[in-house]
């Protein structure tokens, strides 16, 4: 054997043993299991964020490779043709065999859950010259079925409402309009609320809620503006004609409010709104609400009870728009703390008992656990003292209530000393705290001083809630931890506090004697003046109420000047789901990422970089028994988070 042919040979066997080590190394993939669709945004009318599918476990998940990617073409940063930026945080809903999702300009998008390609677009062409008060957003599209006792040709419906105020009715299979659904497959949102200011003042950007043959909607409405912002009415509708069966527009149950703020249809103006999705329980009749506080934010000396319902969780019997019972979590909301997540409905096995719970996340970190048939609280709540304000006309609640168990996810004060700053370092923080007025959480806003507001009103938890792994009754959340600055500014100085601060948040809060300024509490450098970690994975057993783990959650690979992936945890936008393979998936992070962690241990799995930034809740499903299970996030970024901005949904699945 000549040397070349030597080498041949050799190179050829070395080959082979390493083709062989690697076949004995690597895992075998079990591809049975079970099958499921996500057929609603929260994974079902329940929003516990959960699949049986177990295809994909702890022990295989690092195979996980892109299956397909579809790009939208759907994005802005802000410019003179599209004043708004965009936030892409829909979830998709995949059911009868098609995956449905809307981007951020409100096209409906249907593809093949397998492949990606392409089935059916629907665009409702809306004014992308608003200038929208919560960007350019839509989380989701609902789907409902027809039953065997309804005459229609189409056999289901997907229901979405717009950035612009209309809710529509879309044929499934087809994409085009259900001409039959209120006028020409709308209905006009705006009709009865009250004027708007300016277009986008009052938008949707959740996805409706279905129960039977209701489609209920709320909407976002921009509480900084005035005291008579358009009504957050709460309506259902005939999901077949459009006719309007009824409206709940959480007026205060006493007659204490001026006509003034009552339009023509009797529905409130400046109440509080309901802008997180809702969930509902059919075998029960319930719709559950999460409400925000009542505009202006800042100021409540004028609202005359209207926030009787603010901020608040509020069980509705969906048949009739009847109250069934109500839970507030802020009283007297003067931090914009309103209600931001869809509220989780599970089953908690507790003292030998099968409880049916509700579960609510909030801004603060706190989460309320209640018996969502009664209201009553599954784990003890206190009502605790806090400070007391001192604006003239302004009063506050003497007490907040505190769950005794789960215990705050995210710090309940802070002091000088932990003025953090850039790796450690205080730079200007500890000076600027000492000139704030703060007196621990729910510290109201104060003249004269500007008020750190910490908790903050970012969260804790915001739109992307919670899951639940209810066999494992594990509950799963990610939340944020910020430090904020709350400025009470006299009406006359509005203008000029708006001039001499470009780039800040400057609210007129127009009915009241005071408009406010609203800023993070960063260092000098842009990073957060509160010690990490700002962002956290956190589990909670719903047998005990007790925290299992905590991790911190994201890196600032994409937040500081040199892109190092130091775990400091970060800010984060989203919501996980959970499998019953034990894995939670969420993307969120504000570095570009999505992650799978171990439900049990919050130990981290997998993770992938993404083309822009997963500012939205994954789902998964799996077609058929010989099928892959897929995993789907959206990753388009969030243009006010300061994400890179995308257009991109990517699924996820296990090799061939």
């Amino acid at each position: 054997m000549n040397k070349s042919s030597f080498l041949k040979c050799s190179f050829t066997l070395l080959c082979s043993g390493l083709f062989l080590f690697s076949c004995q190394n690597k895992k075998a993939i079990d591809y049975s299991g079970p099958i499921a669709e996500w057929p609603s945004y929260g994974g079902t009318e329940l929003g516990e964020r959960y699949t049986a599918l177990n295809q994909i476990t702890p022990q295989n998940v690092k195979q996980l490779e892109k299956a397909w990617e579809y790009n939208t073409g759907d994005l802005s940063s802000g410019t003179s043709e599209i004043p708004s930026t965009t936030a892409f945080e829909a979830t998709p809903i995949m059911v009868d065999g098609t995956l449905y999702f809307p981007t951020p300009f409100n096209r409906v998008i249907a593809l093949n859950p397998e492949t990606g390609e392409e089935k059916w677009t629907y665009d409702p062409k809306i004014d992308l010259k608003g200038h929208y008060a919560n960007q350019l957003i839509c989380r989701g599209v609902s789907y409902w079925k027809r039953s065997e006792k309804d005459s229609l040709d189409e056999p289901s419906r997907i229901i979405m409402a717009t950035n612009d105020a209309r809710l529509i009715a879309l044929n499934a299979e087809s994409g085009k309009l259900c001409t039959d659904f209120g006028i020409k497959g709308e209905i006009n949102l705006l009709s009865g609320v009250g004027e708007q200011l300016y277009k986008g003042e009052y938008q949707v950007t959740s996805a409706p809620a279905i129960l039977n043959n209701l489609v209920i909607v709320g909407s976002a409405v921009s509480d900084g503006m005035r005291t008579d912002a358009p009504s957050g009415v709460v309506r259902a509708y005939n999901v077949i004609t459009g006719d309007l069966v009824w409206s709940w527009d959480l007026k205060p149950p006493l007659d204490t409010v001026e006509s003034s703020l009552i339009t023509d249809r009797g529905y409130l103006l400046g109440g509080p709104n309901v802008w997180a999705p809702m969930s509902t329980d059919t075998e029960r009749d319930l719709l559950f609400v999460p409400t925000g506080n009542p505009s202006p934010d800042y100021y409540g000396g004028l609202r005359n009870n209207v926030d009787h319902y603010g901020s608040s969780i509020v069980a509705i019997r969906a048949s009739t728009g009847e109250i069934v019972w109500h839970f507030q979590t802020v009283h007297h909301d003067q931090w914009d703390f309103d209600v931001p997540a869809q509220p989780t409905l599970t089953d908690i096995q507790k003292d030998g008992r099968v409880i049916p719970a509700v579960i609510q996340a909030t801004k603060m970190g706190l989460f309320f656990i209640l018996n969502r048939e009664t209201g009553e609280p599954i784990f003890p709540i206190e009502e605790r003292p806090v400070p007391q304000t001192s604006v003239p006309g302004e009063y506050t609640s003497p007490t907040q209530p505190y769950p005794v168990k789960p215990l705050p996810l995210i710090r309940q004060n802070m002091t000088k000393e932990e003025a953090w700053g850039v790796l450690g370092i205080n730079g200007d923080c500890e000076g600027r705290f000492e000139k704030l007025h703060y007196e621990g959480a729910y510290t109201p806003p104060k003249l004269g001083q500007a008020t750190l507001m910490y908790p903050g009103n970012s969260g804790g938890s915001n739109w992307g809630g919670v899951a639940v792994d209810r066999e494992r009754q594990i509950l799963v959340a990610n939340v944020m931890d910020l430090a904020w600055i709350i400025t009470l500014i006299p009406e006359d100085e509005y203008e000029q506090t708006k001039k001499d601060n470009p780039g800040v948040e400057v609210a007129p809060q127009k009915g009241t004697p005071y408009a406010m300024k609203r800023e993070m509490f960063i260092s000098n450098l842009g990073l957060p003046c509160n010690p990490p970690p700002w962002g956290t994975l956190a589990a909670i057993d719903l047998n005990n109420g007790d925290i299992l783990w905590q991790e911190p959650f994201g890196t600032v690979r994409d937040l500081a000047p040199i892109p190092l992936k130091i775990k400091y945890g970060v800010p984060n936008l989203g919501g996980p789901m959970v499998t019953g393979s034990g894995l939670i998936f969420i993307g969120a992070t504000l570095d570009n990422y999505i992650r799978a962690f171990e439900t049990s241990t919050g130990k981290q799995v997998w993770e992938k970089r993404l083309p822009a930034g997963g500012q939205a809740t994954p789902m998964t499903y799996r077609l058929k028994s010989n099928g892959k299970q897929y995993v789907v996030i959206a990753a388009g970024g969030h243009g006010r988070g300061g994400s890179k901005l995308g257009d991109s949904v990517i699924a996820y699945a296990l090799p061939d």
